[in-house]
């Protein structure tokens, strides 16, 4: 099979500038047919603007896009958004207030009679058949998504871009629509890039998570491996919860911090290069609040410096004996005060390693 075809959308050396600020430098990127990516990163990383660029919104300063196998930008090269044949969903949905649900979703097609099936049966995928007559101001906000989710698809894009879909509706309710928006785009085989600041978003509809920092990819990967298998620093510090404490390595697979050692299968590696840490080495290991178990019988102690009520759990921030401070995910009936002292273990399943900063 063609490597060029075989993916719906690649990225080759894709680089922005605006002014004289790379807003992308260097982005690889590869999407096979039928599966879901999210860029994922802070503000100004430049995840949307590599939306806007596979979208035709923005020009090239280097490298090409290709959509199933067409060359659609490129230095030489740059094809209009509308002839790109791609849909998209916006943050503000940008339904037409005038129109119904219904005509808002049939809006992009011809009209045949394949069109109107297609358009009824995406309605009914997305729940709205009973709402099929009402206006956009008549729907709430997860139901003006799904219609404008049902618009894009209409036409049978190539590819949907999607950005910050679910940035205007509240927080309990972006979760559970991501799944459902998930449901729809697998059933349809859609091939899908949405952009957001939402990890649980991006792990909630994802198949692959690409996390940028500074316009460069630093990882991409599914969201398992991003939190328990991070390639960089950023990524490890990002995704999820976590803090590095130093540790020296003192056997092949034994790293000694503060708290205890902590064993490994393998033998110690870095993890941003798989370069395996010599007995003596200093470096510094991620620990996940799921890592440091409240134990009251351990000889280690810690002080209780702040505590978020989760539920289920108390997220604890709690002071070593040498200032660090850890995150531990207690069980909310161990309601301990704020600088009070607890026993703290480390029950970790694998070990990631960077080296020592500073």
């Amino acid at each position: 099979m063609n490597p060029v075809t075989s993916s719906v959308l690649s990225l080759s050396a894709v680089s922005h500038v605006y002014g004289h600020r790379a807003t992308v430098d260097g982005l690889n990127l590869e999407l096979p047919a039928g599966s879901i990516c999210c860029l994922l990163g802070p503000s100004g990383c430049g995840k949307t603007t590599v939306l806007r660029c596979i979208g035709g919104f923005e020009r090239l300063a280097a490298g090409d896009i290709r959509i199933a196998g067409e060359l659609v930008s490129g230095t030489d090269r740059h094809v209009a958004p509308e002839q790109r044949r791609i849909g998209m969903v916006f943050q503000d949905y940008a339904l037409f207030p005038h129109l119904n649900v219904e005509r808002n979703v049939s809006f992009g097609t011809q009209g045949s009679a394949a069109d109107r099936a297609r358009v009824a049966e995406l309605i009914e995928m997305v729940g709205l058949s009973a709402k099929a007559r009402s206006y956009p101001h008549e729907l709430s906000g997860g139901q003006q998504q799904r219609v404008a989710l049902a618009r894009a698809l209409a036409p049978q894009p190539r590819l949907l871009l999607m950005d910050e879909p679910f940035s205007n509706l509240d927080v309990e309710l972006r979760e559970q629509l991501a799944a459902e928006v998930r449901a729809v785009l697998k059933a349809t085989h859609t091939t899908a890039v949405f952009v957001t600041h939402d990890q649980n978003e991006a792990f909630a509809m994802a198949d692959e998570v690409a996390v940028m920092s500074e316009g460069r990819l630093e990882q991409i990967d599914c969201a398992y491996n991003l939190y328990h298998r991070p390639t960089s620093r950023f990524v490890a510090d990002f995704i999820g919860q976590g803090v590095f404490l130093p540790g020296v390595v003192v056997a092949e697979r034994c790293v000694a911090i503060e708290i205890g050692e902590v064993r490994s299968a393998d033998p110690v590696r870095h993890a941003h290069d798989d370069r395996e840490c010599g007995v003596g080495s200093c470096i510094d290991v991620l620990l996940r609040p799921d890592d440091v178990v409240h134990d009251d019988a351990s000889p280690v102690q810690a002080i209780v410096r702040h505590k978020a009520f989760r539920g289920a759990d108390f997220l604890y921030t709690l002071e070593l004996p040498s200032g660090a401070r850890v995150l531990s995910m207690v069980p909310s009936h161990h309601n301990h005060r704020i600088g009070e002292p607890i026993g703290i273990r480390l029950e970790m399943d694998h070990l990631i390693a960077f080296p020592r900063l500073g």
